[in-house]
């Protein structure tokens, strides 16, 4: 007896068998590819991290470019001299801190629990740098990045991203012109963590003032910059203990 393909009986079933024979090679695919995308993750990490170190292949004025996938590993062991966790009063070595997850940390310390923060160490032409992580929001969703301070709280660098931003506008906070105005910036004011503003109207576009904690904001993205400002300052907040302690 001949199968009746015209019945609807016969889509479903096939529409069934087909989901069921795709969503199994997906998942064999994601399983599979699981350990590769893991790396990845850790390169991009270890890249940002050294970015924020103005450890980069920079060349010319506008370009972000990364230390490459095949020495990022190696030229962050030489750069990284240590890396420890602030756990309440506790800090302890971890060689793997920067991994991690500063979003559950920054979760946990808003329900009332004691996060792990993560800090970098590094090391490069004689001067130490400390590497934080940061977590935020954005105008659409999630922004993140890493700042780099010295022992006097000035700023040696930043990296800065973001999940959904519009692109031209909120999404040019990982633009080189924006993330190098950081450069230089004080996140002191008379005594107080006073943080970094992405500031409007501050009537430095150039950015030559870095006493005033501010950087000149980015043209129709106000809530993205705003962003920012309180990233930078929620994390001082979590970190402020640790750094009186490196502050000179």
């Amino acid at each position: 007896m001949a199968l009746n393909t015209d019945k609807n009986v016969y889509t479903v079933l096939f529409a069934a068998v087909m989901v069921a024979v795709v969503g199994t090679i997906l998942a064999f695919a994601a399983s599979g590819l699981k350990p590769r995308i893991k790396e990845n993750e850790r390169f991009e990490k270890q890249q940002n991290i050294l970015y924020a170190m103005g450890v980069n292949e920079n060349t010319d004025e506008g370009a972000v470019n990364f230390i490459p996938t095949d020495r990022v590993e190696q030229t962050f062991s030489e750069y990284i001299v240590k890396q420890i966790v602030i756990e309440g009063g506790d800090i302890s070595e971890n060689p793997e801190a920067y991994l991690i997850d500063m979003k559950k940390q920054i979760s946990r310390a808003k329900e009332g629990e004691t996060p792990s923060l993560p800090v970098m160490i590094g090391e490069k032409d004689g001067k130490t740098f400390y590497v934080i992580p940061m977590y935020g929001k954005g105008l659409w969703d999630a922004i993140w990045g890493f700042i780099a301070l010295d022992e006097n709280m000035v700023v040696q660098g930043v990296y800065f991203d973001h999940k959904g931003e519009t692109p031209g506008l909120g999404a040019n906070i990982k633009a080189r012109y924006f993330m190098d105005d950081f450069t230089g910036e004080s996140i002191m004011d008379n005594g107080r963590y006073a943080g970094i503003a992405v500031a409007k109207g501050n009537n430095d576009p150039l950015n030559q003032d870095k006493e005033d904690n501010q950087v000149d904001a980015l043209a129709g993205a106000t809530i993205t910059g705003n962003g920012i400002t309180a990233m930078i300052s929620e994390t001082l907040k979590l970190y402020k203990d640790y750094l009186q302690t490196i502050r000179k």
